[in-house]
């Protein structure tokens, strides 16, 4: 789901004495694996691995891959506000679905980095539309989730779950029967 940002004009002093000013503009911006492609392929560093640094101009240039406006004034994104740039990161955020998962992993840690290639890996291998590839990158993780745990072969049980499983089945038996073994 696109965002849109506006971007108040502004009046900025460069040092030592110059004064910079800028018009007002509004974008359409979407946080999608389309814009995540975009970024590491002219950055050639993963996005989302939480260990890379990332610089402001990186961020700034992953804003300009967002953006889905056309012929937005390149300038534009020089001078993005603090609070322009925070409501930008909250829609990163944002996880754009009601779905929740407990989370049944915590404390082991992936140590895969995710590129955009493995993300459309898991899209064709859990045969996902690349229409999907334009939603917003979170609600699309969600997704390939979903399929994912839908998909997956049924985990079989222990021998201790399978004994514990047959006793409770001949415990109803014989309370039904009236039977004492």
């Amino acid at each position: 789901m696109p965002k849109i940002i506006n971007i108040p004009s502004q009046e900025i002093f460069i040092p030592p004495d110059k004064f910079v000013y800028t018009k007002e503009a509004t974008i359409k911006i979407e946080h999608s694996l389309v814009a995540i492609a975009k970024w590491e392929s002219k950055w050639h560093v993963p996005f989302l691995d939480p260990n890379t640094e990332k610089t402001n101009e990186m961020m700034i240039d992953y804003i300009r891959c967002m953006t889905i406006s056309q012929n937005v004034d390149p300038d534009v994104y020089n001078y993005i506000p603090p609070d322009v740039i925070q409501e930008i990161n909250n829609y990163i955020d944002d996880p754009m679905t009601a779905t929740w998962f407990k989370d049944l992993n915590k404390g082991k840690v992936n140590q895969e980095i995710i590129t955009n290639e493995l993300v459309y890996y898991w899209m064709i291998a859990q045969n996902i539309p690349m229409e999907c590839a334009k939603w917003h990158f979170n609600r699309l993780m969600t997704l390939i989730r979903v399929c994912s745990e839908k998909n997956a072969p049924q985990k079989k049980m222990s021998r201790k779950e399978i004994l514990s499983q047959n006793k409770a089945l001949n415990a109803a038996r014989r309370k039904v029967s009236g039977s004492k073994g």
